[in-house]
Order: structure tokens, then C-alpha cells, then sequence
């Protein structure tokens, strides 16, 4: 699944401003998750849309490196797999639930990506696609010990024989996702890959949603609804109003750098009509 030799590691990494050297170590692999994760965005521009997300390497490297793009759950951390290897690392694919922002109850499908690996002989998870609170650090696997990364702090917990991911936020833990360690392959990936992309429920046909951290803030989008929340708690929020708005936003906060086509006027236009549904 990952360590192909289409992968351009090179022009990867001038795409993230990656400065180090590729070894795998743990600094390296910090220096790498914080740059990927306030480089790329996470963005569902493509499914909203309606136009498809591929998870081969020829089209991940394609769309987030070289159009200057962004993607969802898979595609980023499918992404990021290949630099692990490239790196040397041996990361292996993770299948997560989520449960941020879930107002049913009830258990979830397998829906979210990330990724396990060795770092000095000992196990972390790493997982640069979590939209709103993607994680910007590298986690010890190691569950009820509170971590800290770039912005919040973050904790596993055992519950039963899955594991909870935490984020703190305003001085509660909120739960993310829950997860095995049971190791995925690609097939894991592109079924439901096609069913988040087809499902008449899905979340992201009915909303365009866009996030990127950055070192002292966090960028997110719902529709027409843009946040920037502040370390230290401040969230600053602002509706917008035209499509013209919107794509200065994406262009300018997220960095997304637009594709051309009347569906991408349509689905601008169709998110700033759109009423925001929550907030990420």
C-alpha cells in the first residue's frame, strides 16, 4: 500500500517546506507531521462537487502536490504513508469511527484513516487528516497519558479493546474517534472512500468543509461559516456572503488553490446558500 515508486518524494517535500533530512527518526518525523498538516489542507471540495476522489498515488500526488490542493481522511494520510516509507519508517493503515460531532447514537462504520508506526523501537499513531482538530504532533501509543502536540493536548483511552482518541478543548475531553489496531489495506479504504462520496447522507455532499492548523491558530470552514480559532480559546467567526468571498477565503486562508468549471461555481454558490450545520 505504500512505497511506491511514483511517489516524487522531492516534490513532496518542497511542497510542505520541508527543510529536514529524511531520515527515520523521531525529530524528523515531528518536523514532517507539522509541516504536511499547516501545508495541506483538509478540504471536501471534490465530493461536494460531486466530482470523484481517487486514492492512487498518481492522483493523490497529482491533486494535494502538484494542483495545490487539499483532500479528505485517505487521502492525506495515504499521502503521508508513502513519505513515512520514503523516510524509511514502516507504517502501517489504521481504520477509525468517529465520534466527533455525532449526534446519533448507535455504533459508526469504519469511516477514518490513520496511522501506526515505530519510532525507537516503540509504537506511536500519527494521523494527519482529522479535518478541524487534525493532530499536529506525534502520539505515543500509549492509552491514559495526556500528550501534547503543537496546539491541543491529547490523550488515549482503553475502552475495551479499541482505543479512544481525546483532544482537550476549553477544558473538556472530547472524544474523536475510536479505533483498533487491527492493520488495514487499500481495498479497506476505497470502499468506504466511495460510499462518503455516494451515500445520500453523506456529510461532505450536503457541506463543503475546510481546516487548516496553523502554528498559533486553526482555520475551519462549513459552507459559508469561516472560524479562526485562537490558541488560548478566542474564536473569531464570520459569515460569507457571495461565492466571490468564498473563494478568496479558500485561496487565501487555506490555501486551496481552485480548479476551473462551472460545477465549482455551482458548488460555491451552493455553500454559500447553504445554512452551516455545525461548526468545526
Amino acid at each position: 500500500m505504500f512505497g511506491s515508486p511514483a511517489f516524487d518524494l522531492d516534490a513532496y517535500l518542497a511542497r510542505i517546506g520541508f527543510t529536514g533530512h529524511p531520515l527515520p527518526t523521531m525529530a524528523a518525523l515531528a518536523e514532517l507531521v507539522l509541516a504536511h498538516t499547516t501545508s495541506i489542507p483538509f478540504e471536501s471540495l471534490n465530493p461536494f462537487a460531486r466530482r470523484p476522489v481517487a486514492l492512487d498515488i498518481v492522483s493523490l500526488q497529482q491533486k494535494l502536490v502538484a494542483d495545490g490542493r487539499g483532500g479528505w481522511c485517505y487521502e492525506h494520510n495515504l499521502l503521508f504513508g508513502h513519505a513515512l516509507r520514503a523516510f524509511g519508517f514502516q507504517p502501517v493503515g489504521l481504520a477509525a469511527r468517529v465520534l466527533w460531532s455525532v449526534a446519533t447514537a448507535g455504533v459508526r462504520p469504519r469511516t477514518h484513516m490513520l496511522i501506526r508506526l515505530d519510532v525507537d523501537g516503540r509504537p506511536h499513531i500519527v494521523d494527519v487528516g482529522f479535518g478541524g482538530l487534525t493532530l499536529t504532533g506525534v502520539l505515543r501509543l500509549e492509552p491514559d497519558v495526556v500528550q501534547e502536540t503543537p496546539h491541543e493536548p491529547f490523550r488515549l483511552v482503553a475502552r475495551g479493546d479499541d482505543l479512544v482518541m481525546e483532544a482537550l478543548l476549553r477544558n473538556s475531553w472530547l472524544p474523536l474517534y475510536s479505533f483498533d489496531l487491527q492493520p488495514q489495506l487499500l481495498p479497506d479504504y476505497e470502499m468506504p472512500n466511495w460510499v462518503l462520496q455516494h451515500h445520500p447522507e453523506s456529510h461532505f455532499l450536503a457541506n463543503l468543509i475546510a481546516a487548516l492548523p496553523q502554528h498559533d491558530r486553526r482555520y475551519a470552514l462549513v459552507n459559508a461559516e469561516f472560524a479562526v480559532h485562537h490558541r488560548g480559546g478566542i474564536t473569531e467567526r464570520r459569515l460569507l456572503t457571495s461565492p466571490a468571498e468564498l473563494r478568496g477565503v479558500l485561496a487565501d486562508a487555506f490555501r486551496i488553490r481552485l480548479p476551473a468549471g462551472e460545477d465549482i461555481d455551482a458548488a460555491l454558490a451552493r455553500a454559500v446558500a447553504a445554512t452551516p450545520v455545525e461548526r468545526t
